[in-house]
């Protein structure tokens, strides 16, 4: 954070408003791009209920959900391609491990190998499974949202904008992220990000 203040007066007012950042740090693995599938393009809340009926009926592993009926991830919330996804993942064999030495470009390329797996979802692994300090996920609404509101910009900025607008946070973007859904969270009073 006192680099992101350092170089932009934008963050240099706003970050005493948001105070701490949360780390949101998961255990890598299957069920960390699990809980990323089953969050994209749905509210928070909404991820989260069906997360928490997913595990209540124990289809969290990938054991469990490559040996799991499709009907059975349906009734856990499911949507019939995020069912497909996350058994064409668990079918997969992906040496979860193996990513935690590759660098950010090489994840991302082994994981939008995988169906249902787009920059968006392989951005937030490197994030919060990873641990990678430079990752934006500039394709994520809460974080365009949050630009816009913080920078007093007309429009929401794209993909493309917001990652023009976050060179200056090299090599902090992931902490700028975690800013800027902390901010979120104030301006819109709700979560932007599981």
């Amino acid at each position: 954070m006192a680099h992101l203040v350092a170089v932009c007066p934008v963050w240099a007012r706003v970050a005493p408003q948001i105070g701490p950042l949360p780390l949101r740090r998961r255990a890598d693995g299957f069920e960390a791009i699990a809980s990323a599938i089953v969050a994209q393009q749905i509210s928070v809340a909404a991820a989260d209920s069906i997360w928490a009926r997913m595990a209540a009926a124990g289809l969290v592993t990938e054991a469990a959900i490559a040996a799991a009926e499709e009907d059975a991830l349906r009734a856990a919330g499911l949507s019939r391609p995020k069912a497909r996804y996350l058994k064409g993942i668990a079918a997969a064999g992906l040496d979860w491990q193996g990513l935690r030495a590759l660098p950010d470009a090489d994840v991302i390329a082994a994981l939008v190998a995988l169906p249902g797996i787009g920059l968006w979802t392989a951005e937030i692994y490197l994030k919060f499974a990873l641990g990678r300090a430079d990752v934006l996920a500039a394709g994520d609404l809460a974080l365009q949202e949050a630009a816009r509101i913080m920078y007093g910009l007309d429009a929401r900025p794209g993909p493309a904008a917001l990652r023009e607008m976050a060179e200056p946070w090299r090599p902090w973007r992931a902490v700028a992220a975690r800013g800027l859904w902390a901010y979120y969270r104030l301006a819109k009073g709700r979560e932007g990000v599981t």
